[in-house]
């Protein structure tokens, strides 16, 4: 969608147009399901985090300045919306951790149907927050990195340290695939 005819609809949803606002929902779901389910890893979740961004969204339409895409903007909300789903659910998260350990000591050989996604997954998730935030949108949604620094609110050099540690730290964690151990 050209940006004129994007700005056009943005003006219309402000101005109460449902249809309008409809449209860039349809226009952007599917990219920000994608983001939200790279955070949470899970199909509920995702669903509940991008609906309750597009709902923040509509809200805070007229707050939007215009001075990012709609597209970067939206994307903010929805990574906003899954960080704080995930300090939610943290507690959760760290009861399970020690149960994983304990079954993966239990059991050393990879679990069956393990595949290279599931052990990128398995390291994307175990990688700290921000970073993590930067690999994905940087490489898996495929912003630029001046996209990413105007996302999270901070330097393109920033974005650029964090990219560099994350997929360092994803090397580390994935040489076993590479030299073929389990």
């Amino acid at each position: 969608m050209a940006a004129a005819e994007e700005q056009q609809l943005i003006e219309r949803a402000r101005g109460g147009s449902q249809s309008a606002y409809r449209t860039l929902v349809e226009q952007h779901i599917r990219d920000a399901y994608g983001l939200a389910i790279s955070f949470v890893h899970d199909h509920d979740t995702a669903e509940d985090v991008v609906q309750e961004a597009f709902i923040r969204a509509h809200a805070s339409l007229h707050a939007f300045r215009g001075e990012a895409r709609f597209r970067t903007w939206l994307f903010r909300i929805v990574m906003n919306m899954a960080l704080s789903h995930m300090r939610r659910d943290r507690r959760r998260l760290e009861w399970e951790r020690p149960l994983d350990a304990a079954a993966a000591l239990a059991n050393p050989g990879p679990a069956p149907g393990d595949d290279t996604r599931e052990h990128l997954e398995r390291a994307l998730h175990e990688l700290p927050t921000l970073q993590r935030a930067v690999v994905i949108l940087r490489h898996i949604d495929g912003l630029s990195t001046r996209e990413v620094s105007a996302l999270l609110r901070c330097s393109e050099g920033t974005v650029k340290t964090h990219l560099f540690r994350g997929m360092k730290k994803m090397r580390q964690k994935l040489r076993h695939l590479k030299d073929g151990q389990p």
